[in-house]
């Protein structure tokens, strides 16, 4: 196995990413993309010719949460697989119904009019039946752990909650009285935000991104049943994190913020449709 890439400016953090001028790792926090490519700070600031020689960087001892793989992503699948578990021992069907989990967290526009907002949250933890739950997570455990690692554990999970938020914006948009459950929105803002990166020729899927995208697309307005505008709502808002995680790359605090701020429009338009 090749020894995992790391950021010449940040040796704690593995990339996947590297200079188009020197060929050197680097994070989100030093890339800057040109008309050519993604450039490091050093040919960035001299138009792509050879800087002087760098500085030596005291080498730091990789973190604990640097190194602890997609942390994030399993602790997702755990409490998604939990739930559901859970479900079952309350007495509730093998389709995830009958049980009380269900009946106070399923998304329903009416309740959520009458004050139930936190079915925008827990709804993305539900699942109708096993076979249901095991494409979501096997989903999740494919694609997850990518993105964990390009945008690091803590920007990685307010952006696949967000996903939720917007994909349960989607949903009620899309049809307030259908009884809707799944982590698909948010497993679509994943997608959504690999598609992003995508088009700013970063490359975590390997190019495949807009490809699992328009197949999936394409599932989700064939086969009935699907929760159409949780899917797509969920792609808009990851994309719409992506863009900002990236955009204010380096102002990380403004870009949590930010995409902070599309949970709470996602919320807004979810409120503003029931």
């Amino acid at each position: 196995m090749d020894e995992p890439l790391h950021c010449y400016r940040h040796p704690d953090r593995e990339t996947r990413v590297t200079c188009t001028e020197c060929g050197r790792g680097i994070c989100p926090d030093c890339m800057t993309f040109g008309p050519v490519g993604i450039r490091c700070p050093d040919h960035a600031s001299t138009g792509g010719r050879a800087p002087a020689a760098p500085r030596r960087q005291p080498r730091r001892a990789p973190s604990a949460l640097s190194t602890s793989g997609p942390v994030v992503t399993q602790a997702l699948i755990t409490v998604n697989v939990g739930i559901f578990l859970a479900q079952l021992l309350l007495g509730g069907e093998l389709n995830g119904t009958g049980n009380p989990i269900y009946e106070n967290g399923v998304l329903f526009g009416p309740l959520v009019a009458e004050g139930e907002w936190w079915r925008l949250v827990t709804s993305a933890f539900l699942h109708y039946g096993p076979l249901h739950l095991g494409m979501n997570m096997l989903v999740l455990w494919i694609i997850g752990p990518p993105l964990e690692q390009f945008f690091g554990h803590g920007r990685f999970a307010l952006l696949y909650f967000v996903s939720g938020l917007a994909g349960a914006a989607g949903a009620l948009a899309w049809s307030p009285n259908a009884l809707t459950v799944g982590a698909s929105g948010a497993i679509w803002g994943v997608m959504g935000a690999a598609l992003l990166l995508e088009w700013r020729k970063i490359y975590v899927f390997g190019g495949s991104a807009l490809t699992l995208v328009v197949f999936n697309l394409a599932i989700t307005f064939l086969i009935p049943g699907i929760s159409k505008g949780g899917h797509v709502g969920g792609l808009i808002g990851g994309g719409l994190s992506a863009l900002v995680f990236l955009t204010l790359r380096r102002t990380p605090a403004l870009a949590t913020l930010a995409v902070a701020g599309i949970g709470v429009a996602a919320v807004g338009v979810a409120l503003a449709s029931v």
